[in-house]
Formats: C-alpha cells, structure tokens, sequence
C-alpha cells in the first residue's frame, strides 16, 4: 500500500485546501498520474501517484484543511488494474452499444476530411480545473470534447475559452467574456458583474434563499491575514499625482501595431510604467528596500510583482530583474505569468522574492484608490482609469487623457519627501516616454 501524502508547498506554506480529487476510491491510477489538487494560497499543487495501482481510500474530503505531509489517501500497488477500453470498434458494433461509445465508433472507417472536421469523441474520467469545469457549465460545454494542455491533459479554463473561440462546441450560442489584458488601462468601466464574479457570494438559481454560506479557502484566508498583517506592522501611507497620458498615448498608438506583427504581443501600458518605475526605483532606491529586524535591507536589484486578478484570487507574479530588461521582453513576461495565473498554472517560485509591485485598477473601472502593500515590500504603485478631463496648460484649458496615480509606501522607511519625489519622477517619465531611452 502506497501512502499519498501533501508534498512539501513551498517557502513559508504549511496549509493547502482540499479542492479536487482526480481519482475515486476503486480508480486505477499510473505512476506519475494526479490523484489530487491542492490549493495554497499562491497556487494550485497536483499531487501525483508514486506507483501505478488502484486508489483505495480518501482519508480527506474536498474543501478540507491539510497540513504538509498529512495522509491524503492510499493507492495499492499490488491490485489488478482494470483493463484499459478498446481504442476502437467496428461500425455495425457501435450501433448498438450506448451513445457515446457509437459517436466514437461511427468515425472509424469515415473519409479523412469527415474525421477531422468532427468533434473529438468524449473521454471518459476528464480532469479539468475548477474554473474551467465553471465555465463549461457555465455555457453548457461538454469538457470532454476540449483538448487539454496542462500537465497529463487537464483542462485549464484558457482551453475551455480557445475551444470556444474556435467554433467547436456545438450549440454554445454565447461568446465568452474577453479579458482585459494585464496592464491595459481602459475608459470603459467593467461590468459590475466582472468585479463580483471571482470572489462574490452566490445565491442558488430558483432556491429563493436571500443568504449563503461559503467557507473561505486556503488562498483566501491567507491573502486576509497578509493584508490585515501589511496594516498592522507598517506605516502605511499613501501620496497621489496625475499623469498626462498624451504622450505614451500617442507612442503606444502608433507602435502598437508593429509590435503585435513583429514580436506577437500585445503592447499595453504596463511596460511603460514597469520601465518608469525602475528608473525611479534607482534614483530613490530606500522605496525598493525592506526592513528586517532592525536592519534596512537595500535591494540593487528590481523584481517587480505584477497585480493579476485570477479568478481564485489576487495574485502577485513576479518579473525578475525587470531593470535589466527592455519593455518588449518586460511585455512578454507580463502576457506569460498574467496567463499562467488565470489558469492557475503558477509554480511558486513566480510568486516570491518580488522587491516592488504595481497594481492596475485601472482594467475595472477604478478611478483613484489606496493600495495596500504587498508586505514586506515598502512600496506599492497603483495605476488607474484613463480618463479625459479638462486641464489647464499654458494658461489654456484642454482636454487631455489622465491617469490618476497612488504610491502606498511604509512610512517607517520612507519619508514622505522621498516618496513624492519617487512619484513626480514616475510622472516626468511617462509624460516624456524618450526620457526613458536616455535615463
């Protein structure tokens, strides 16, 4: 008998959620098959089978509290698997057994054209991430017919949404809801809708109950306790100013384009800002220090965490040594990990050592707010709507795009000069984006 136990988590995680079983008691499993998902409050582990065998008992349920190396369940590596179903079958045999064996059987022996045109057959036991179990019944998909590409063949919600958009789910007659890329400020609010979904309470269609009761996770009781932690021992505070977006406005329009064809990006406002505030980052380096004990740790060095909005959650992925990158690889690594995170296919080393972050409330609707720090960091940048105003230049009053921005900073470290130096220079370089070539 094999013992399948919470594998160790990661730096400084010791709980994790119960949130799929993969398998059931009786399930034959092979070597390196997941059995069961975890849930911490940065990512999502599979536990995979040791040995091939037969799953024979659960000794938690989903949605219970685990700690590491807790007993999950046991697999007995000595039991008869179950032979596996015959890849085919013949056409007049399929005719007669139940429906979804006839479906698969029925393209056997069709011209090439008619096989590849057809939808795949369903699989029988389909591993999917929640959120895309959620969003299949959501639009009344059948997850077996979406190929999926994460690890042994789970499906991720990215999968369920390609699918989508390629036509192949017969009889979904709405399309999904786009998401706004990562650093992508917008004049258009968000539906309310989209600010309740990932988090909000829901009610049960047609029960008529006015409350529900739903019992945090893991991920979420830890983000509580970070952000109730990041108030309680730092001195927060925050400064603000305004940015004429103009001037980047104008260059990201006219290479925004280019850069799609050349490089295959999409080119946000995000790399903008990550570049600002690295090079403000190296003239008042005390914001992108940390306190430890009774020492001030200075960093030479920029790993900037990028606010994503996933579905389990907010998330803070990191884009290490972003000072030493250009804004077309920042772009890159900003697309890649805001993916990763909505699929829940981060690992854990993209979620730590982060020095600095930015937050974008900006993709929602958000016009001006105060962020809280991601602790132990001492500074945090929050982005928001870009919207025209009336403003005065020159003695004149124009309309002009403008962005409200918000440093939240740990006042124990940083002055308050220091922290609105840091910002103006943040201002000064986003009004005149060729600075930053010569800075």
């Amino acid at each position: 008998m094999i013992a399948i136990k919470v594998p160790p988590l990661g730096e400084s995680i010791v709980e994790a959620t119960v949130s799929r079983w993969a398998k059931q008691p009786g399930d034959a499993v092979a070597a390196g098959e997941t059995v069961v998902e975890l849930d911490t409050d940065k990512v999502t582990v599979e536990v995979p089978a040791l040995k091939s065998g037969v799953l024979t008992s659960q000794a938690k349920r989903e949605g219970d509290a685990v700690k590491v190396d807790d007993l999950l369940g046991e697999v007995d590596d000595t039991a008869a698997i179950p032979a596996a179903v015959p890849a085919t079958v013949p056409a007049t045999a399929a005719r007669a057994t139940a429906p979804t064996t006839a479906v698969a059987a029925a393209s056997v022996g069709a011209p090439a054209a008619d096989r590849d045109a057809a939808p795949p057959p369903p699989r029988a036991g389909v591993r999917a991430a929640p959120s895309a179990q959620r969003l299949a019944d959501k639009e009344g998909l059948d997850l077996a017919r979406v190929s999926g590409t994460g690890r042994g063949g789970v499906v991720s919600k990215p999968d369920v949404l390609d699918h989508m958009a390629r036509g192949s789910a017969a009889g979904s007659s709405a399309a999904p809801t786009a998401v706004p890329a990562a650093g992508e400020p917008r004049a258009t609010p968000a539906a309310p809708a989209a600010l309740a979904a990932p988090n909000g309470a829901r009610t049960p269609a047609g029960t008529g109950a006015r409350e529900t009761r739903e019992k945090m996770t893991t991920r979420r009781k830890r983000i509580a306790d970070n952000l109730v932690q990041a108030q309680h021992v730092t001195a927060h505070l925050t400064t603000f100013n305004e940015i004429d977006m103009s001037a980047v406005t104008a260059l990201r329009n006219r290479m925004r384009e280019r850069v799609e064809q050349e490089q295959g990006i999409k080119l946000t406002f995000m790399p903008f800002f990550v570049k600002a505030a690295c090079l403000a980052l190296r003239q008042y380096p005390i914001v992108n220090a940390q306190i430890d004990g009774d020492a001030v740790v200075y960093k030479h060095y920029v790993h900037m965490g990028i606010a994503v909005a996933a579905e389990q959650g907010l998330v803070v992925p990191v884009v290490r040594d972003a000072d030493q990158k250009g804004m077309i690889e920042v772009s890159r690594e900003i697309a890649d990990v805001a993916t990763r995170a909505r699929a829940g296919k981060l690992a854990i080393d993209d979620l730590t050592g982060g020095t600095f972050t930015i937050t974008n409330g900006g993709v929602f609707g958000s016009l001006v707010s105060t962020p809280i720090l991601n602790y132990p960091q001492a500074g945090i940048l929050g982005l928001h709507k870009i919207q025209d105003r009336p403003i005065a230049v020159q003695g004149q009053v124009v309309v002009r795009p403008m962005m409200y921005v918000a440093l939240s900073y740990d006042h124990r470290i940083v002055d308050g000069q220091q922290a609105v130096l840091f910002l103006v220079r943040i201002k000064e370089l986003i009004e005149d984006p060729a600075t930053m070539l010569v800075a």
